[in-house]
Parts: C-alpha cells; sequence; structure tokens
C-alpha cells in the first residue's frame, strides 16, 4: 500500500522541540545510571577510597543535572499534550475522548516500563494527561495560578497538616545530619544507603515486585511524604502554557527574548538556592524523615524546601532557553540538531534507557557486577549508551516515519496501522507502509 504526501503530520514539527527532548534524556539517563535505575544504591560516603572522578562526579551531578532534566522532560510532555489537542480543536474534531483512549495506551506502556524498574514515570504522566484534557478549557492566568501555588509549596501545608507545622527554631534537632533537600522532580529520595533493589534472579518476580510494592512507595512517595508528584504537574501545566501562548513557534524570530529569558531564569535560580542556604537551619532537616513519623515541621525548613524547588526548576527553564538560543546560531545549531531524531523517538528511547538499566543493574542481569560501581565509571556509561542511541535514532529516522514504540501508539490511538516506513524521491515525498 502506497501513499504520497507532501507534507504529513509527522514533517510538520518545530525541530528544536524535538532536540530538546533528546538533550533531556540525556540527563534522564545519566541520573538514573547514578541511581542504578532503582536496582541498588552505594553511597559515595560509604566508598572506603572514592576516585577523585567520582567525587567530582557525584557533585557536578547534584549541582547541575539532578532534577533539571526530567523537569524539562516532564514540561515537554505538557508542551506535547497541548500540541496534539490544538490540532484537533483546529480542525473541528472533538479530540477528547481519544485523547483519554491514548492516555490508557500510555498508561499500558507505562506499567511495561515498570517491570523493568519502578523509576519509569508514564504511568503518572499518562494520569496527569487526563488531567489536562479538564484544563484545557481554562484561562491561561487560572493555570499560572495553579503552577505558582504548586511551585511556592501549597500542596506541602495540606501533605502535612496545619497543626503540625511549627514556626519554632527551637523544634530544630541539631543533630540533624542528613540533607533536607527537597526532591527532586520524578527522581528517587535516597534517605537511606544501602541496597534497596530486589535480590530476585527471576525477571518475573522483579516485575511484580515493581508493579506493586514500589509503585506502591513510589506513589506514597511522591504525592504523601513530599510534593514531587504535584511539582510534576506544575510543569504539565505550565508546557501547556508555553503551547497556548505558542512559545515555540516564536524562537526563531524572538532570539532576544530567548537570551532575557536565560538571564531571568539563572538569577532566580541563584538567588532561590542562596536565600534556602542562607535562612536554612545549620543542620538541616530531613523533612522526609520527619512527614513519615508524623513530627512537627519547622516552617523554615518549608520554606528552604520550596527555594530549593524553584531554583531546580528556574535552572531548567535557564538549560531550556540556553538550548534553544545556542540552536538559533547556525554553526551550533548543526550540531544540536544531531539530537532531533532521538527526540522524535522520546518514547522509544526513554523505555530502552529502562530496559538496559533493568539489564545492568538488576540481580537477573548484571547487577552483581555494575551495582557496586562509581559514579564517574556509571557516568561514562551512561553517555556511551545515550550516544549510541543518538546513532541510532538517525538511522532509524531516515528509513522510518515513527519510532517502533511512537507507531505502536498513534496506530492504537487511531485503531488503524499508521504508515511507518518511508522512501524519499528527488521529486516528491512518497511514504511506503510495508
Amino acid at each position: 500500500m502506497k501513499e504520497n504526501r507532501t507534507a504529513s503530520t509527522p514533517f510538520q514539527r518545530i525541530e528544536v522541540i524535538d532536540a530538546l527532548r533528546g538533550f533531556a534524556l540525556l540527563g534522564v539517563i545519566l541520573m538514573h545510571m547514578l541511581d542504578y535505575f532503582g536496582y541498588t544504591f552505594t553511597s559515595l560516603s560509604h566508598n572506603l577510597s572514592p576516585s577523585v572522578f567520582d567525587i567530582f562526579i557525584d557533585r557536578f551531578s547534584d549541582m547541575t543535572i539532578r532534577g533539571k532534566f526530567i523537569s524539562i522532560f516532564s514540561f515537554l510532555f505538557g508542551l506535547s499534550f497541548y500540541i496534539q489537542m490544538e490540532r484537533a480543536s483546529k480542525k473541528g474534531v472533538d479530540f477528547r475522548g481519544r485523547f483519554m483512549w491514548r492516555m490508557l495506551l500510555l498508561f499500558a506502556i507505562g506499567l511495561i516500563g515498570i517491570s523493568f524498574t519502578y523509576l519509569d514515570i508514564l504511568t503518572i504522566y499518562a494520569l496527569f494527561g487526563v488531567i489536562l484534557v479538564f484544563l484545557f478549557p481554562l484561562r491561561n492566568w487560572i493555570l499560572m495560578l495553579i503552577v505558582f501555588l504548586i511551585f511556592t509549596g501549597v500542596p506541602n501545608l495540606f501533605i502535612i497538616g496545619f497543626d503540625q507545622i511549627k514556626t519554632e527554631r527551637s523544634i530544630l534537632d541539631a543533630g540533624m545530619t542528613i540533607s533536607g533537600k527537597s526532591a527532586a522532580p520524578s527522581e528517587v529520595s535516597k534517605s537511606n544507603d544501602g541496597d534497596y533493589g530486589t535480590k530476585s534472579q527471576i525477571f518475573f518476580e522483579t516485575a511484580k515486585e515493581n508493579l506493586t510494592v514500589r509503585t506502591i512507595d513510589k506513589i506514597t512517595f511522591q504525592f504523601l511524604h513530599t510534593d514531587t508528584g504535584f511539582l510534576v504537574l506544575a510543569l504539565f501545566i505550565t508546557g501547556f502554557i508555553a503551547g497556548k501562548l505558542h512559545f515555540f513557534e516564536q524562537v526563531h524570530i524572538r532570539k532576544k527574548r530567548n537570551v532575557v529569558l536565560f538571564g531571568a531564569f539563572m538569577l532566580v535560580s541563584l538567588a532561590a538556592v542562596l536565600t534556602a542556604r542562607i535562612i536554612g537551619p545549620e543542620a538541616p532537616v530531613n523533612l522526609l524523615k520527619l512527614r513519615a513519623e508524623k513530627g512537627d515541621v519547622p516552617l523554615i525548613a518549608l520554606l528552604v524546601s520550596s527555594l530549593n524547588n524553584i531554583g531546580t526548576i528556574a535552572m531548567s527553564g535557564a538549560l531550556v532557553t540556553g538550548f534553544i538560543s545556542l540552536y538559533q546560531v547556525a554553526g551550533i545549531r548543526k550540531y544540536l540538531s544531531l539530537l532531533t531524531p532521538y527526540g522524535r523517538m522520546g518514547l522509544t528511547n526513554y523505555e530502552m534507557q529502562n530496559i538496559l538499566g533493568a539489564i545492568f543493574f538488576s540481580a537477573w542481569g548484571f547487577g552483581s557486577f555494575f551495582g557496586g560501581k562509581g559514579p564517574a565509571l556509571l557516568f561514562a556509561l551512561g553517555l556511551t549508551i545515550y550516544t549510541l542511541q543518538v546513532v541510532i535514532s538517525r538511522w532509524w529516522m531516515k528509513q522510518f516515519v515513527y519510532g517502533p514504540l511512537e507507531w505502536l501508539w498513534r496506530s492504537g490511538t487511531y485503531l488503524k496501522w499508521q504508515l511507518f516506513k518511508k522512501k524519499l524521491n528527488p521529486d516528491k515525498m512518497e511514504i511506503v507502509r510495508e
């Protein structure tokens, strides 16, 4: 079956978005590698002789990667959801029912991903996608208000309970030396050291544990012990707002605005982090521990947590606008555009990262070997996997219209096999489905 088209939907994309998605997934795989994809964790402080490279990578990743790139990934999912709904709306099509079905399929893909690692976040993305359907008609100022309330830590007040929030600094335990940094969106909390990975050498037993016990623990952590899940929702809505404002459709003509936003985000991030350090207690408070024990929580600790969140999100904004600004420079764009095919296959590449992570770190894989390796080696391994994925993605997108999972997801959405293999002719584009 052959169809000739000159402008099909896959080719009407804003390439900087795909390249940015590919960039975000670089940070995602690097942090997941350092977190052993949720299977094992060996604290650097417990390593009797960490190398200089291990120490540098550990500190560098915490400062510049952790929480920032997964935030960009979440933001772009929200943006993509808006683009899909807006295109259907312009055609006069009520896409809400089909979009709900699409989210159900994404949820199913996420369940498969969780069977490999419980760090997979697609099930939560699918649930938030459903919420965005109901937020679609709302005015921008209402959406911005919701985002503001979440970023400033309002969910924390309800999670903890107003009666347990104390203003007296005397309740701060001088013996608390565990870092009280707020959890990065969608990433694992590492309050306790040691191996928290399943010991089962059978994949199906590991999958069962990931889908049950560890998923429940993850949801409890993200929505009951911290506001991490709510931050992801706020990032979704922020991407949604960016879509409504047609931000990315103007980045190539509003270059000065991109640079100004980059500077503004950097200033906000630095100001938030510095303020948190200045007003924070000398002995950091372990908020996760206090919440779990239902103890009194000092108000100052909540303020520090909110400032850390704002600092992380603002740094993510700086990375986005900085990437966009560099992408507008012709000499640099030709290199950054190498990430475009990777971003177009973002769903496939994300899940492949999780599958490979499980193979490297699970007990049924090579966890006995890689589980005890230091940050430097894992960081290098993450870069190697990412590079190979970039090469494979570039080859794949020259042959096919979609990535494998993207094609299955789209075919399932419309309950009809979509165009898959493509063939380019000199005079016209001929897309061939086999």
